[in-house]
């Protein structure tokens, strides 16, 4: 029997305690980075994400990797325009202008992201995962999330879990279906925050 070789697709989001991702007002204040997620994941060669989350992703990395200097404004975390790009910022926009970044979109005609091209379905992504090669990086948005977790594709779940409960917003899982997942680990960060592992 041959060995198998496809990729693992590993998402790993920031999120509150009850679950949203963003509050009623599209904010998520309590991010303090969104550099972190990556440093869960080792050996990654692809950035994956969604065609609604792509234009703002692409504005906000592109400012920090051209001027370094300057922190981009950032309607989530508006408190972010007040400092300078941490190093661990600096070093994600680094990596992700090197990295290959797949999107997954039906609308978007074009992206300017360095090394991106568009894919229209699954179906593709179901290819790409079957291609030999090292971990993908699902950075999101929620509804990508949702979409390939129902199309099984995604092998493990890294969660940021913020000390916070807003009570309403954007979930992270806009999904009715039951999902059992495989807990792997658990871990305290700074300030509070508990970093979930589950595997799909």
């Amino acid at each position: 029997m041959a060995a198998n070789t496809s990729r693992k697709m590993i998402s790993a989001m920031q999120v509150s305690l009850d679950g949203f991702i963003e509050d009623s007002d599209g904010k998520a204040e309590w991010v303090e980075s969104w550099a972190d997620a990556i440093q869960l994941i080792d050996d990654v060669d692809t950035f994956l994400l969604g065609g609604h989350m792509y234009p703002d992703y692409g504005e906000y990395w592109r400012s920090i990797y051209t001027d370094p200097l300057h922190m981009p404004s950032s309607p989530e975390v508006p408190s972010q325009q007040e400092r300078l790009p941490s190093a661990n910022e600096i070093a994600y926009a680094q990596l992700a202008a090197l990295t290959p970044h797949v999107v997954l979109s039906n609308t978007l005609r074009n992206v300017s992201w360095p090394n991106a091209r568009i894919v229209r379905d699954i179906a593709q992504i179901r290819t790409l995962k079957d291609t030999p090669g090292k971990n993908t990086y699902v950075v999101g948005g929620p509804g990508l999330v949702t979409r390939l977790m129902d199309a099984g594709l995604i092998d493990e779940l890294r969660l940021i879990v913020h000390p916070i409960i807003v009570g309403s917003g954007k979930p992270l899982f806009k999904t009715m279906r039951k999902y059992p997942l495989e807990f792997v680990d658990a871990n305290p960060g700074k300030s509070g925050r508990v970093i979930l592992t589950y595997r799909a």
